[in-house]
């Protein structure tokens, strides 16, 4: 049995009486803004079958979790909730039909929302070992950037070795990882953004080159690495006026991956060039395919876990956040401000 929510809180004030409010948590009550979130006391969340309650270390911060506080995301929790999508942390009770695991265990989980708290549940099959060669920090920023970007490549890019790949928003959560997965799986990598600073932090992590799209023309750039031919994958969590000279830049038959708006607007494609280059247009919603495929999934995140525990692939974590500033994380995020990942420490 799949269950797909992390187990929270209510504020039944009758249910409260009855339950001991034993963690703390940042707490969303109305939709709005980040500074809206409050460091509250709460119940204690218990797993239900096939859950594990996991005490966090730390939370990775995401995107997401600005738009699910402001009530514009795909999925939406009940009110009150707390936002975060990914934790690292120790197991510290399994619910019925969990056996993969043990308490005490070293994990790290994807929970949808829950993570900004010092208890969360999450379903089993989003749970797997900590990799040895992360700590808690660094750890809880692995899943989602890397379950997204892997996803992306790998399930719907179809990347085979020798391909060029182009990543937008490269310096990003998702655009990083997607320039070591890239590398791991032996393609070119073209990563592109928007400072030299975070285009040096793209080199180290294994881009063969780089376009500053700020200084420099990204569609000429780009006929200009690949000898006119164009790239064979383009990656873009960004969307905005970058689309468009992306797609140009895309080789006949190529892919071009939809991963999300983080520039705030969602551009309108060209479709005739579309159909010119014969290429796809396709989207990636690694938050819907985990639900859907919660076994594929799992495969994914423990061929991620063994590619970290080669020290393939870590995330760049740029800033820990302790768990009452959780608010300037988000808008850390929000402002890109952030260079790979900001984490929430909850708790040593």
């Amino acid at each position: 049995m799949f269950i797909f929510a992390p187990t929270f809180f209510k504020t039944d004030n009758f249910l409260l009486k009855l339950k001991n409010i034993d963690m703390k948590a940042m707490v969303c009550r109305a939709f709005g803004t980040p500074q809206s979130l409050k460091l509250e006391d709460v119940p204690s969340p218990k797993p239900g079958v096939g859950q594990i309650l996991i005490s966090v270390k730390s939370a990775g911060v995401n995107f997401p979790d600005s738009l699910i506080i402001a009530g514009r995301y795909q999925f939406q929790p009940e009110m009150p909730f707390s936002p975060g999508g990914e934790v690292s942390g120790v197991v510290k009770e399994l619910g019925e039909g969990v056996n993969h695991l043990k308490l005490g265990d070293e994990v790290i989980a994807t929970t949808g929302w829950g993570g900004y708290a010092e208890e969360v549940t999450a379903p089993a099959y989003n749970v797997i070992p900590k990799p040895k060669t992360l700590d808690y920090d660094t750890a809880a920023g692995f899943i989602w950037t890397y379950g997204t970007a892997y996803h992306a490549l790998k399930d719907r890019g179809e990347l085979q070795a020798g391909q060029v790949v182009l990543v937008l928003g490269a310096a990003g959560g998702v655009g990083l990882a997607a320039v070591e997965l890239a590398k791991a799986m032996g393609a070119t990598v073209i990563a592109a953004a928007s400072t030299e600073e975070k285009l040096a932090i793209c080199k180290a992590k294994g881009a063969d080159e780089t376009i500053n799209y700020v200084e420099e023309d990204l569609k000429a750039r780009i006929k200009e690495l690949t000898n006119k031919k164009g790239v064979d994958i383009v990656l873009d969590p960004v969307g905005g006026d970058m689309t468009d000279p992306a797609l140009r830049g895309i080789a006949w038959g190529g892919k071009y991956l939809v991963v999300g708006f983080a520039a705030g607007s969602i551009p309108k494609l060209p479709l005739n060039l579309v159909l010119l280059k014969a290429c796809s247009v396709t989207g990636v919603f690694w938050g819907s395919f985990w639900r859907k495929y919660p076994e594929k999934n799992y495969q994914n995140m423990l061929e991620l876990g063994e590619m970290a525990s080669k020290g393939l692939v870590k995330p760049h974590i740029s800033k820990v956040y302790p768990l009452e500033k959780a608010a300037d994380a988000i808008l850390s995020i929000t402002n890109r401000q952030v260079k790979g990942k900001a984490v929430v420490k909850v708790s040593e």
